[in-house]
């Protein structure tokens, strides 16, 4: 009997926390700033007459949500808003129009329950700022439907306020707003290419609505997590074979300086559809692309298109036009580099979802060593196919 007792007990006691010490130190120190602050602006605006209303207790519970576990979709700012103003109205409402207590308190946190539900900010402890408008004693009770606003109210904005700022400080994504969709970056119907094989956004929405339960984590999060445990298996299926072995290391490429014709000659000779542009020591400063050239031709229509860009090309470089004349006029300088080192699977959703076509390889000190295209990602994948399949292909053709 005791074995069983022991083993029981053992099955009750959680499985260690995955977050490192650096994250905890930040919950406890962004509950800290909370709270501390909180209360001392309360008290300021509320001033000494306000007695033990300027800071209601279930802000300590808030704060565990908001500094702790703020991915959370309970924390974030519409279910503190809404939830806290709930509960506190439900419950000054029950204590008002019920005499007898303990059915009053069952009311209030029942009823701000289904509340919550109805407008969509579930928050765990606005079920007790309901209780404490009911067994508040007589300083709540005397403040009545004013206990919404203050204390309740003022310590929800300030701390959220705080948690906004605090959060962001220490480099969080908060508020957690939804991801973007799976739609094709060309603005079509599509899912992005990543997304068309495995499961989908509707295959999770289907399982959790099946599950029926609240869970304490957002769709988009749980989806992304999904798609980051589909990439780990990628990765220790496939290898971990390096962008810096799939790339091309003799890279034609520009400087800020170089004349559009004779970037554009470079482009053709070579069949490349971008450029890297760098500076003296080898580093990125930005890519132009067929796209590049196209757009600042500015055609209207489509007839003229080359007549245009033509022109563009032929500008002199001493002609002080306002025609842009340099590839450094013309380039995009938002450019999206891979290290050497990084695994070839990173760069799948580069370029399959973002749309890029080349991406630029670069070392530890942020230099130039070869670019990586979609070509180079597609014979590298089809290679680690066949070694992962025994060379099941070869051996059949030999």
């Amino acid at each position: 009997m005791n074995t069983h007792l022991l083993n029981w007990l053992q099955r009750q006691w959680p499985t260690p926390s995955p977050v490192n010490p650096i994250e905890r130190l930040r919950a406890s120190a962004g509950a800290l700033i909370g709270i501390l602050l909180t209360g001392l602006v309360s008290a300021w605006a509320l001033g000494p007459g306000a007695g033990a209303l300027w800071l209601a207790a279930p802000m300590g519970a808030s704060a565990v949500l908001l500094f702790a576990v703020p991915a959370s979709p309970l924390a974030q700012p519409w279910s503190m808003v809404g939830g806290n103003l709930v509960g506190a109205l439900v419950g000054v409402t029950c204590a008002r129009f019920i005499e007898a207590p303990v059915l009053a308190a069952a009311l209030a946190i029942a009823l701000a329950i289904a509340a919550m539900f109805a407008l969509r900010c579930i928050h765990p402890p606005s079920g007790a700022v309901a209780l404490t408008a009911v067994l508040g004693g007589a300083p709540v009770h005397q403040a009545g439907y004013g206990f919404v606003l203050t204390p309740v109210g003022l310590n929800t904005a300030l701390l959220l306020l705080i948690a906004v700022f605090y959060n962001k400080a220490v480099g969080r994504r908060y508020p957690h707003t939804a991801l973007p969709d799976a739609r094709s970056v060309h603005h079509t119907e599509d899912l992005r290419p990543s997304a068309r094989l495995g499961f989908r956004p509707e295959d999770l929405a289907r399982v959790m609505q099946e599950y029926n339960q609240v869970l304490d984590i957002s769709r988009d999060d749980l989806e992304a997590l999904f798609l980051q445990t589909e990439m780990k298996a990628f990765r220790r299926r496939f290898g971990s074979v390096t962008c810096g072995q799939i790339m091309s290391r003799d890279v034609v490429s520009v400087v800020f300086a170089t004349e559009l014709g004779q970037a554009w000659r470079l482009m053709e000779r070579h069949a490349l559809p971008a450029l890297p542009v760098l500076d003296r020591v080898r580093r990125v400063q930005g890519i132009v692309t067929r796209a590049d050239f196209l757009a600042h031709a500015q055609p209207r229509r489509y007839t003229g298109l080359s007549r245009r860009l033509q022109r563009l090309l032929q500008a002199s470089p001493f002609s002080h036009s306002a025609k842009a004349e340099v590839v450094g006029q013309i380039m995009s300088t938002q450019v999206r580099t891979v290290l050497d080192t990084q695994p070839m699977v990173e760069l799948v959703p580069l370029m399959s979802d973002q749309g890029l076509h080349q991406v630029p390889v670069v070392n530890a000190e942020r230099r130039l060593v070869g670019m990586v295209t979609q070509s180079d990602l597609v014979a590298a994948l089809y290679e680690a196919s066949l070694a992962h399949l025994g060379d099941g292909p070869r051996a059949s053709a030999a």
